[in-house]
């Protein structure tokens, strides 16, 4: 079948029309590709391109040999301007069509295309091949670097092959910061020595939740502050934009002298240490015990007296004062119900929502129109060569 996409769509997906709408995978819009139908749904098909009739301008050679077999990456074979482009389309479209939102987006956030990644979780497979899997498979495709990976953690990872230590594990995560943390995770006891780790270049060594050796934690510079993290609490793998966003909320939510902050879903502190040298008090609410002893180091170290940490879900934590900025970062199922109830009930004059889900983003901030207006929204390119679209929304109370 030979078609023409006009439109991308999230997923990795260009859209095009015959007598149903096609959902066609590795193609750009505007070009004219042959495709193999994978899959018939009731009012749309899932199609896979084989051949490229008449190529984009924007198509280039992927950088990954492995590119199309493993699974991590959807876009590599569009140029990074045209990745940008189609993102900040489908994050439109979805605040349009899901949420009633007309905002023209303000400049994306975006920085390195390549080597960016400071964490990684590698599978291993029963015979001991480590890499990342296949797509919509659990087969391991195995290869020698991933070039979306910072250098250190490429490094770690042909060390590990070399001396075989992945045998006997089912996954090895790493996070690279000032020094190499990883956490081991397989059955029985765990590694006998941890010194072959230490060789590959790790410092902190941990087998599933039980800490071997090291510190347990790797460290940023956060716009001047000590940010540590351990590898069982998430943190942004694209640290170089993590910090071009963090500044850039900073600069949004100033002034904030004599201004209460709530940190919703707060991690470790990344959106709020930041904030911390301008505002009179923070709360960061987080519920990982992982990452509240992460955050509450973080304190420590960069002598923070006015933030305050608080170990419990958003849902059961109780607004019981007026705060003037409230900064949401929610897992990519966005705001429960509850939440946004919440929220309604206790508005702030200032709300930062960083998501991870352009469609669960406008079905928020629809919910929240009810007495906020949506300021700026700007896309934020976390994940170059991958489908995966964050952004930044800004809202005031009414």
């Amino acid at each position: 079948m030979i078609v023409k996409p006009l439109l991308p769509a999230y997923g990795g997906y260009c859209i095009a029309r015959e007598d149903r709408i096609i959902l066609v995978k590795g193609a750009i819009p505007g070009e004219t590709v042959e495709v193999t139908v994978d899959e018939k749904k009731r009012d749309y098909m899932l199609a896979t391109v084989t051949q490229v009739v008449e190529p984009s301008e924007f198509r280039v050679e992927p950088k990954c040999p492995v590119f199309g077999v493993c699974g991590g990456c959807s876009l590599q074979y569009i140029s990074y301007e045209k990745q940008v482009q189609m993102k900040e389309e489908v994050l439109v479209d979805s605040l349009t069509r899901l949420g009633g939102i007309e905002v023209q987006l303000g400049p994306s956030l975006v920085d390195a295309q390549w080597h960016y990644r400071h964490r990684a979780q590698f599978k291993v497979s029963k015979e001991g091949a480590l890499g990342f899997f296949r797509g919509s498979s659990r087969d391991v495709v195995d290869f020698e670097s991933c070039p979306l990976m910072v250098d250190r953690i490429n490094l770690i990872f042909r060390a590990i092959k070399e001396r075989d230590l992945q045998r006997g594990l089912r996954e090895i995560h790493l996070s690279s910061g000032d020094t190499a943390a990883a956490v081991l995770k397989g059955e029985g006891k765990g590694p006998d020595r941890t010194e072959v780790f230490r060789d590959a270049g790790i410092s902190s060594i941990a087998f599933n939740d039980s800490l071997l050796e090291g510190s347990g934690y790797t460290g940023f510079d956060l716009g001047g502050f000590i940010y540590t993290v351990s590898p069982w609490t998430f943190f942004q793998a694209h640290w170089a934009l993590n910090m071009q966003l963090a500044e850039f909320i900073s600069e949004q939510v100033m002034p904030l002298e004599e201004k209460r902050v709530l940190d919703l879903y707060a991690g470790a502190g990344n959106f709020s240490l930041p904030l911390a040298r301008h505002a009179a008090e923070i709360v960061l609410v987080e519920e990982n015990p992982f990452a509240v002893e992460d955050g509450l180091r973080n304190l420590k170290l960069n002598g923070l007296k006015n933030c305050k940490f608080v170990r419990t879900t958003a849902e059961k934590y109780k607004i019981q004062k007026k705060f003037d900025v409230l900064v949401l970062d929610p897992p990519r199922p966005g705001l429960t119900s509850e939440v946004a109830r919440k929220i309604l009930e206790n508005p702030a004059d200032t709300v930062v929502y960083i998501s991870c889900n352009p469609s669960t983003l406008a079905r928020d901030l629809k919910k929240l129109k009810e007495k906020y207006d949506v300021i700026s929204v700007r896309m934020i390119d976390f994940f170059p060569n991958t489908f995966h679209i964050e952004a930044v929304a800004f809202l005031a109370i009414r």
